[in-house]
């Protein structure tokens, strides 16, 4: 399983990604999920994956392969003049490469090759954009009604980012409020699991203005971690204690 959030602030974009991937409680691997590319000045694209993970590599190579390509067609990352059209393209890979992956296992491949992906980034002269995208290869964009994407396991930390964010917040906060959501689904879900993937990326900056790897070492976050158990504790005890009727 996966977890992964895409998140739009007024200063520009947050993304973060666990890194297991499992085919049993035998077989746990490590494999990065969160990638990026960039031209320094001109546009700053990152991508996140979930789903089966010869398909997304298959993408993300697919992808690499195209950043060498001279022409825009063919290499949408670093060349497509929107983020819409980058986010189309990538739509498009994504959904021939599942048509392809089930077309050679015929039945036994249908439902098994599905991929999700949260696109972000920013080209010169635009906003920041956030998209999610689908297997059929189309996709959504992130709004004012709905700032952030999860894709993976994702109720387990979906009610703090609601209750927690703001568009307004800090890179901080956010990186913050993201390490939350990911310990509270660390707990619930064994699929989902360290190291965690950082980025962040500011508004017109167009470059990684921090990445970082979360390791099972990190001090910070073993911080937030025991941290957030203490305050949900506290908070717990300080509510008003339930009453039964004195004629139960």
């Amino acid at each position: 399983m996966t977890y992964c959030v895409g998140m739009v602030l007024e200063k520009g974009l947050v993304l973060m990604s666990d890194t297991r991937t499992n085919s049993g409680v035998d077989n746990i691997s490590t494999f990065r999920k969160l990638f990026h590319w960039s031209v320094p000045g001109e546009r700053m694209i990152a991508v996140m994956t979930a789903g089966n993970l010869a398909t997304t590599q298959a993408v993300i190579s697919q992808l690499e392969e195209r950043t060498k390509a001279p022409s825009e067609r063919d290499n949408a990352l670093l060349k497509g003049p929107t983020m819409f059209q980058v986010a189309t393209e990538i739509g498009r890979l994504l959904r021939t490469t599942i048509e392809s992956a089930q077309a050679v296992n015929g039945e036994s491949g249908k439902g098994r090759f599905t991929a999700t992906m949260i696109v972000a980034g920013q080209i010169a002269g635009m906003q920041p954009r956030l998209f999610m995208i689908y297997p059929e290869g189309n996709f959504i964009e992130a709004s004012w009604d709905t700032p952030f994407f999860q894709i993976g396991e994702t109720k387990y930390g979906r009610p703090i980012l609601i209750r927690g964010y703001d568009r307004g917040m800090s890179f901080e906060d956010a990186v913050k409020l993201l390490m939350v959501s990911f310990d509270s689904t660390l707990k619930a879900n064994l699929s989902v699991g360290l190291p965690l993937d950082l980025l962040v990326i500011a508004k017109d900056g167009f470059v990684a203005s921090h990445e970082h790897r979360v390791t099972a070492e990190d001090e910070y976050f073993d911080t937030i971690s025991s941290g957030w158990g203490n305050a949900l504790r506290s908070a717990f005890h300080s509510l008003p204690s339930y009453r039964f009727s004195d004629d139960a």
